[in-house]
């Protein structure tokens, strides 16, 4: 394991020198590139100098216990070399893990988009909490919520709601939340008092960078028109929101929550590289979907991941067979200890698989 560190020690020393190069930090998409690449050899460096250090230091305690006569020194020795040997387990199945290549989007702001399902009005109530739940747990998070775009429900909630999430691997951690989401529950609207399941769709896309996808203006159709949505100023009266239509693929996006045109416009332009680049993203997916069964990164939106049953207080993630009976924290944005079960699934197959 030592050696395979090696080779990685190296590499860390000649990114750290060529990110302090003048023509490196002019070229931007190799430095951010470069910078990214830096961060995640520091972590396996950190872990690689404790790992060094645990087995230097099993080494020099062994040593001691060979020429030490001192009863109690002796004793003293044997718990801290207990102790050493207890950790190097642990220090190299985290090592095991760094060396294993990560999702390369896993580090990127992330575009999520919440859509009712079937259900009527109760699926757009559904979505709707959905929407807080989320906002909730990025708040958490310290993570910055945009709403891009969103059509309201007639009684309450959302229809579609489209978001911007920007932090610190977002979509890292998001990325688990994609697919379809049930719910078991008395509708508001329901005078027997019947217990009905409707269902929202989530749908998680790491975000393109400007250098990540070239966007050519003849592709691109772009109509303006007047925003939707409650009253106020500008709303309904000047044409400041913007749909843009990217012709060869027919992908359709639209942002109509800032007044002005030109913001609007900026944020339209985002979503539709991101999408664009989720098309060959996708394909990585694809790839994947048959050997980790923890991510719907799959992609496929159809797929039935979590079921939130309000007369049980239960909450069930289906892909790991995970049942919480705290539905009031959960739904109210306390969804970290789900994702982190499905990290741990999920290292475990990687696991595996690198073995295999």
């Amino acid at each position: 394991m030592l050696d395979k560190l090696e080779g990685i020690i190296i590499r860390f020393q000649e990114v750290s020198e060529q990110i302090t190069n003048p023509e490196v930090i002019a070229d931007t998409k190799r430095y951010i590139k470069l910078n990214k690449e830096y961060k995640d050899l520091e972590k396996v460096v950190d872990v690689q100098k404790r790992y060094k250090n645990t087995l230097d230091n099993i080494q020099s305690t062994r040593e001691m216990l060979k020429d030490e006569t001192d009863p109690e020194m002796r004793e003293m020795a044997k718990m801290e070399l207990d102790e050493l040997e207890e950790a190097i387990p642990g220090m190299e199945e985290e090592i095991k893990l760094l060396l294993i290549p990560a999702d390369p989007q896993d580090g990127k702001n992330a575009v999520m988009e919440i859509r009712a399902g079937t259900g009527g009005d109760e699926a757009s109530i559904f979505a709707g909490d959905l929407f807080r739940m989320y906002s909730k747990f990025c708040e958490s998070r310290g993570w910055r919520v945009e709403v891009t775009n969103s059509s309201e429900g007639t009684s309450g909630g959302f229809k579609e709601i489209v978001m911007n999430i920007t932090g610190e691997g977002v979509y890292g951690v998001l990325k688990y939340e994609s697919g379809v989401h049930r719910v078991q529950r008395v509708p508001q609207t329901e005078t027997q008092g019947r217990v009905h399941t409707s269902a929202a769709t989530v749908a998680v896309l790491p975000e393109a960078e400007e250098f990540d996808i070239e966007l050519r203006n003849e592709d691109i159709r772009r109509d303006e028109f007047c925003s939707s949505g409650p009253g106020g100023q500008s709303v309904n009266t000047t044409y400041s929101a913007i749909r843009l239509t990217h012709i060869p693929t027919g992908i359709v996006v639209q942002c109509q929550d800032q007044k002005s045109k030109l913001k609007n416009l900026d944020k339209a332009m985002a979503e539709l590289r991101t999408r664009l680049y989720n098309l060959e993203y996708q394909k990585y997916l694809d790839e994947i979907a048959s050997q980790r069964k923890t991510m719907v990164s799959t992609g496929d939106r159809s797929a039935k991941i979590r079921t939130y049953n309000y007369p049980q207080g239960r909450v069930t993630d289906h892909r790991i067979n995970l049942t919480m009976y705290n539905l009031s924290a959960i739904i109210d944005g306390d969804i970290q200890g789900i994702i982190d079960k499905l990290v741990i699934e999920e290292n475990a197959e990687r696991l595996k698989m690198s073995e295999m």
